[in-house]
């Protein structure tokens, strides 16, 4: 199994071993850990292994290194996940305990080449910022940056609209999921979305004329919902672009890919040979 396994390599017990919410987690076994030293592993709805680990009792460089061997030990088809995630926190006891913004994800690369792939391919700037370049292991990517919180990465995106760039800038905004939508925190979700409008008012008056701005997101995680996982309402798309002539509703699509599509013909590219979105672009003017 592979838990025995992971054991043996990290010569340390493992404990907890179910699907959890990683606040349930350190309320739990934080404690336990800074007593015996003993690895918290965990899991989601998603195809994930996540691992807690305490900044100062196991340190950041030993958390990273256990992930690293989870990462190579559940590359084996019987135990493939997409991604090892490393989920350090700090406090003394339960009642202070708090996840840190060292988290770092092990994904597996992309199957297949990517939009990001094909941008970089063909000579243009694909910059990330957030954990974009986690999820798809520094593949097709040119340049990236870590962010703190929402708030920095949307201040880390306003200062790339400064920058004389040509390509994509593929942000992540991890708090309105991880901090809010998983802990069903309506007012933090609310004051996160007042952040982000005002944030959001200073990228549109930076947007240069050819610029194409899209906000999606990469599944739902309602606040006001039951439970810890994500849910399952279809996501938002909002499209704008100063050259825009006209403004209305989207048509609601069939399918994810269709964002990729249109990212690829935004910049004159061929579709890839493995693509299942249809650009909406032209639909859009």
């Amino acid at each position: 199994m592979y838990i025995d396994e992971l054991e043996k390599q990290f010569g340390k017990k493992i404990v907890r071993n179910k699907s959890a919410s990683g606040t349930e987690i350190l309320e739990e076994f934080g404690e336990h850990e800074i007593e015996t030293g003993d690895v918290i592993v965990y899991t989601s709805a998603d195809s994930v292994l996540q691992i807690c680990g305490h900044e100062e009792v196991m340190g950041l460089e030993n958390l990273y290194k256990y992930c690293q061997i989870a990462r190579k030990v559940t590359m084996k088809p019987e135990w493939k996940v997409g991604r090892v995630i490393a989920r350090p926190y700090i406090g003394n006891n339960k009642f202070e305990f708090k996840r840190t913004s060292n988290r770092h994800d092990y994904a597996i690369k992309p199957y297949n080449k990517t939009v990001l792939d094909s941008l970089k391919e063909n000579k243009f700037d694909v910059i990330a910022i957030g954990k974009i370049n986690d999820i798809f292991d520094g593949q097709g990517i040119t340049e990236y940056c870590t962010s703190r919180s929402s708030v920095h990465g949307m201040e880390q995106t306003i200062e790339m609209l400064d920058r004389d760039f040509n390509g994509l800038c593929f942000v992540n905004l991890v708090d309105f999921d991880a901090l809010w939508g998983h802990r069903r925190n309506q007012e933090g979700y609310g004051k996160e979305l007042d952040k982000f409008d005002k944030l959001l008012g200073i990228v549109l008056e930076k947007l240069r004329d050819n610029d194409l701005l899209i906000i999606t997101a990469d599944h739902g995680n309602d606040p006001t919902y039951i439970g810890t996982d994500h849910t399952r309402e279809m996501v938002p798309l909002l499209i704008y672009s100063p050259y825009m002539t006209s403004s209305g509703l989207i048509e609601t699509g069939d399918t994810f890919a269709n964002i990729g599509a249109t990212i690829l013909d935004n910049f004159e590219l061929e579709e890839l040979d493995n693509c299942i979105g249809k650009s909406i672009l032209d639909k859009l003017i």
